[in-house]
């Protein structure tokens, strides 16, 4: 039905009964959670529709301009019309003013009067006392009855300056202000030019000892009708400098390509060294530090890429009595995925998470210190608020990138009630993290991170859409006479896992910096390789011959690598170099050990072997383990891996799509067509409404709007046999899990547990 002509009812419930299908569709569309659980009819609709849940969480979801709109309608009377919200809202056309009711109207927080619109009792009691910075009518304020208009202005204008003052202060709120002890309602002595001048002119009230409050009527005239300072009808405009489109996604792409490369060393080394877990769940700030160091990346880097590695089920707690913080074998499978699926998955994850990393390291509530993989980790308002950043640089020209105080008066406006007072500081980690994955770059959306939003949880568009932008894996390296390796490109596969093992990484980039050392020669020879071995790899992973330099240094690693032996007897240090041995024997680091000789070539230690081995290299010797056959062990370092756990994410359960919507919308029809032509089939004809089967919390909040109008109910009660009676009942207390009110002359309490619905008369 046209705006023009308006349907009108005599109730919420009137009113969404009335509803053509295609309303009812817009309805549940706009408010998925009235559908869940499914409704019995039309009544139980309306009446879930009211509970004050719904209507928070509707309101909630107002832009500032429909809030707006909203709070004026409630303030200016029972009904309200689009000329009257246009003179409330302030230099706003009807036209304007029309379509914002009908807005609210489609989402059911006002109905259809014959005088005009109404707003809901339950939205009035959501919106507050304070609406708009207005506090309550002269009625509701101790000190005697309303002033008319007139008067206001009457005495408005016969106020002295100390008294003006006071009433600018208090007219756009807060409504209520603390005076002076000397102008104090309560002291005596003559009327001052102030507080107490206003209190007996009656244009504020006391309220307490020291504390005056301007009651509605007299804000109303002194804001000269208009319910807010300025009207906030249209969106804050996110503007920024141009980058170029292509620039921008070669930048995602190297992003993307970095992000892959550090997970994938991250969780190489945790499937080797696996940190513990922590007796109150995450990951220890040692640990994390340690993390850093080993990828070179900040502590906020760092506390992203593990949380990332979580979301994405890469690692897990393995449930062990000594837990670890396991890679997955989800990470093996990613492992051999290509370069888009793998960032794809990683997107997806990051996108939908509650998860948010920036807390990593700042305190609770509580004082304590929100660690990495850890539970107060867990904010849910993050994923709603990150897929608006992203949506406003989607809605911007191609190139935009705003900044992030752009973004956050824009996110303000969109969502006024429910965003966190640290605003500023959460877009700006939502930035940094987007540029970290490559969903933006320089600033701006990617083609990559406006495929992430339309994808709809879809892979395979994402992965299309990163993959032309991520650099080639380049299958050789550049070994260079200053002991380093130059990787031109993301390294993957076996020649990944050999760089690992053989050198370290000192600078990543467009380009990777591997260097060697004796240290990274020795810990790839303590796993069972060879000098030999190692040249045969180098010389395999270059396009150019193996240096001199770092064929020497392999060499001579090598050969002093093994020289010394250690045997578990408790232990037993074996060498032929027994010039060595008495450096060990004078050493004063190695005094732990409590080192003894026995022979020219051996000495004896009371620890154990593998503590032997340790604190020898930490203090630069190059020890191997010893067989009791005289071999040498190589040491097994299996890969850790654990099982992924599955869970559902209650928040991430899909709303119905149009197609289930549609169903239940004819279901409620037939529902409501049904148990009307049953009541009127009724022996004795119609005997009131089809009362809907409700649950306990919509039942309450139509006995509540009830008790405020005055009007009786008809409801199901099941008895203590358990048959259910249909009564018509006068509530009139509500408190303690019951109702009290009369039915057929009697005065009753009914439990509210026991009551099966309940339907307006």
């Amino acid at each position: 039905m046209p705006p023009d002509f308006p349907r009108q009812s005599r109730s919420l419930a009137d009113d969404i009964r009335g509803r053509s299908d295609e309303e009812l569709l817009a309805l549940l569309a706009a408010r998925p959670d009235l559908a869940r659980p499914a409704p019995s009819d039309l009544t139980a609709l309306a009446s879930r529709s009211s509970t004050r849940a719904s209507t928070l969480r509707a309101v909630d979801g107002l832009d500032t301009a429909h809030l707006q709109a909203l709070e004026a309608a409630a303030v200016v009377g029972e009904t309200v019309t689009a000329a009257d919200l246009a003179r409330a809202l302030g230099d706003v056309d009807t036209t304007t003013a029309a379509r914002l009711l009908d807005d609210l109207w489609r989402v059911a927080l006002v109905w259809r009067a014959p005088e005009g619109t109404v707003v809901t009792r339950t939205a009035k009691d959501v919106l507050g006392d304070a609406v708009a910075g207005l506090g309550q009518g002269g009625d509701d304020l101790p000190g005697g009855d309303a002033l008319d208009e007139e008067a206001i202005r009457a005495a408005v204008a016969e106020a002295p300056p100390r008294a003006r003052a006071v009433l600018d202060r208090l007219t756009w709120g807060p409504s209520v202000g603390i005076v002076a002890a000397e102008d104090a309602p309560g002291r005596r002595g003559p009327a001052d030019d102030g507080p107490r001048w206003l209190l007996a002119r009656g244009l504020v009230r006391a309220v307490a000892a020291d504390q005056v409050a301007l009651p509605r009527e007299v804000a109303l005239t002194l804001r000269e009708g208009r319910i807010h300072r300025a009207a906030q009808l249209d969106p804050p405009q996110v503007t920024g400098p141009e980058r170029k489109v292509d620039a921008v996604d070669a930048a995602a792409g190297a992003a993307a390509s970095e992000v892959l490369a550090l997970l994938d060393e991250l969780l190489d080394t945790w499937s080797q060294t696996p940190p513990r877990v922590l007796r109150t769940g995450g990951l220890a700030v040692r640990d994390l530090k340690s993390a850093a160091t080993r990828l070179d990346t900040g502590p906020e880097h760092t506390a992203y890429l593990v949380e990332l590695a979580l979301v994405a089920d890469l690692v897990a707690d393995d449930g062990e009595v000594d837990p670890h913080w396991v890679p997955t074998a989800e990470y093996d499978v990613w492992q051999t995925e290509p370069g888009g699926e793998r960032w794809a998955r990683l997107a997806q994850s990051w996108l939908t998470t509650t998860r948010a990393p920036h807390r990593v390291g700042s305190r609770t509530d509580a004082s304590s210190v929100v660690n990495a993989l850890g539970a107060d980790a867990q904010w849910p308002p993050i994923r709603a608020l990150r897929r608006e950043v992203l949506e406003l640089l989607a809605a911007a020209p191609s190139g935009t990138a705003p900044t992030a105080e752009d973004l956050a008066a824009a996110v303000r406006w969109r969502r006024p009630r429910r965003v966190p007072r640290t605003l500023e500081a959460v877009v700006e980690a939502v930035l940094r993290e987007a540029a970290w994955l490559g969903v933006t770059g320089h600033g701006a959306l990617s083609v990559a991170g406006r495929a992430l939003l339309a994808a709809d949880g879809e892979i395979a568009p994402v992965a299309e859409s990163i993959h032309p932008h991520l650099p080639a894996p380049v299958e050789a390296v550049l070994l260079q006479a200053d002991l380093t390796a130059i990787a031109p490109g993301p390294v993957t596969g076996s020649l990944a896992a050999f760089l690992r093992l053989v050198a370290d990484v000192e600078s990543r980039g467009g380009a990777t910096v591997h260097r060697f050392s004796e240290a990274s020669i020795r810990r790839c020879l303590d796993t069972g390789w060879t000098g030999e071995d190692i040249l045969a790899g180098l010389r395999d992973a270059s396009r150019t011959p193996v240096p001199q330099p770092l064929d020497y240094l392999v060499r001579d690693v090598a050969r002093r690598h093994g020289t010394v032996r250690v045997r578990g007897v408790s232990a037993v240090i074996r060498s032929e170099d027994e010039a060595g041995l008495d450096v060990m024997l004078a050493h004063r680091g190695l005094t732990s050990l409590q080192l003894r000789r026995i022979a020219p070539t051996v000495l004896t230690s009371p620890v154990r072997p593998d503590v032997v081995l340790e604190v020898l290299r930490e203090e630069g010797f190059s020890p191997v383990a010893e067989s009791a056959a005289g071999m040498v062990t190589v040491p097994t370092r299996p890969a850790r891996r654990v099982v992924r756990r599955s869970s559902v994410d209650p928040a991430l359960v899909q709303a119905m799509d149009e197609a289930q919507v549609a169903s239940l919308v004819a279901g409620l029809r037939a529902a409501e067509s049904e148990a009307r032509a049953r009541a009127a089939a009724a022996p004795g004809g119609r005997t009131g409404p089809p009362i809907p089967a409700n649950d306990p919390t919509t039942s309450v909040a139509v006995l509540r709007e009830a008790i405020a109008d005055g009007r009786p109910v008809w409801l199901g009660y099941s008895d203590g046999v358990g048959r259910t009676q249909r009564m018509l009942f006068y509530p009139e207390r509500l408190d303690g899990g019951r109702v009290t009110g009369v039915s057929e002359g009697v005065t009753r309490t009914l439990s509210i547990h026991r009551i099966t619905g309940v339907v307006a008369d």
